[in-house]
């Protein structure tokens, strides 16, 4: 990935306007992401077609991208997409989605664009809500999660919506979060450039839904700081090893008290308060002896430990394969109809 002038990007790719993002909003940096990709790969402007449906995720195209963009309904982005894609199968089509948008509302034709292989790059930002609505339940958001149409906890568990794509058909498959811009910008390059279906999961934080989400009080400089920390200790890169010893102590009652007792009782472990998506405030342990980490189960304030990735998200690449993809099949299907 080569590395240019922040300028650069701005003047050849966006247009001049005020953002629409909250403070603290992940989709500048996917934005951010998307472009540098592109410009990587050398691909003209006028080449790309940018769709997007309803929702925070479609404002990172439009009206930002200074190229051609397809703003349309809630949830059938990557139908419009398939339309123009089948018209003209020179068009890079790239779709800006959520998990709302993407995996809800669209989620039917997110699993047959998959079934079909099209020759589509899609770009689902899962922000484990219905943000820009309100903070509703989405198909993404965690069991026992409050939102505004859970006040007492979400009573579903969420889609796995990187497996459900790659059991649906999709050729190219990954996950990463706003955290690793150097992985994300690789797997655009890598999705734009895979002839098929190309689905990249972005796990995003959103200071303005989250916070009551996870219950994270903080003011409005530290939440995305504190958020993106939740994110860096919710997930783990699929093959890289955690480094020394590290667990979770996930306590009774309160964090603070369940902090106190280790700092006390094993005064040579590292020990901090983090969030976590699955699990809330937690203690997370580092650089201690085998031990004094088994001696924390005792603890009275703990409830359980969890290893370094136990009950973590996993990012990375999940699938590259090769099948036939729908766009050429269908214009040999029309060549044949056609008595060619």
């Amino acid at each position: 990935m080569s590395v240019k002038p922040l300028g650069y990007y701005r003047e050849k790719y966006i247009r001049s306007q005020p953002s629409a993002f909250c403070v603290g909003c992940g989709n500048g940096t996917i934005l951010n992401c998307f472009v540098r990709a592109i410009d990587d790969l050398g691909i003209p402007k006028e080449k790309i077609l940018c769709v997007s449906g309803i929702g925070c995720s479609a404002w990172i195209p439009s009206p930002n991208f200074n190229g051609d963009t397809l703003h349309t309904t809630h949830g059938r982005a990557l139908a419009f997409a398939t339309g123009a894609k089948a018209y003209n199968g020179d068009l890079v089509t790239v779709v800006f989605t959520g998990d709302g948008d993407g995996a809800g509302i669209g989620g039917n034709h997110l699993i047959h664009a998959a079934r079909r292989n099209i020759n589509i790059t899609t770009i689902l930002v899962n922000n484990m809500s219905y943000a820009m609505t309100g903070g509703q339940i989405a198909p993404t958001t965690h069991h026992g999660e409050v939102t505004a149409t859970s006040p007492y906890g979400n009573p579903e568990t969420p889609f796995d919506i990187t497996r459900l794509v790659a059991a649906a058909g999709a050729t190219y498959v990954a996950r990463w979060t706003v955290n690793n811009v150097v992985e994300l910008t690789r797997s655009i390059e890598e999705g734009i450039q895979n002839r098929g279906f190309s689905f990249i999961e972005v796990l995003s934080q959103c200071p303005t839904q989250q916070r009551r989400m996870f219950n994270i009080r903080d003011t409005v400089q530290r939440l995305p700081v504190r958020m993106l920390r939740m994110l860096e200790e919710s997930t783990y890169v699929k093959g890289r090893e955690a480094r020394g010893s590290v667990c979770y102590a996930v306590p009774k009652e309160s964090p603070d008290t369940t902090l106190a007792e280790i700092r006390a009782k094993f005064p040579s472990v590292d020990a901090e308060a983090v969030d976590r998506i699955d699990l809330g405030r937690v203690i997370k342990v580092t650089s201690g002896t085998d031990d004094d980490l088994e001696g924390l189960s005792t603890l009275g304030s703990v409830d359980r430990l969890l290893g370094a990735t136990e009950g973590k998200i996993e990012l990375g690449v999940f699938v590259r394969e090769e099948r036939p993809e729908f766009t050429e099949s269908l214009r040999e299907v029309i060549r044949r109809a056609g008595g060619g």
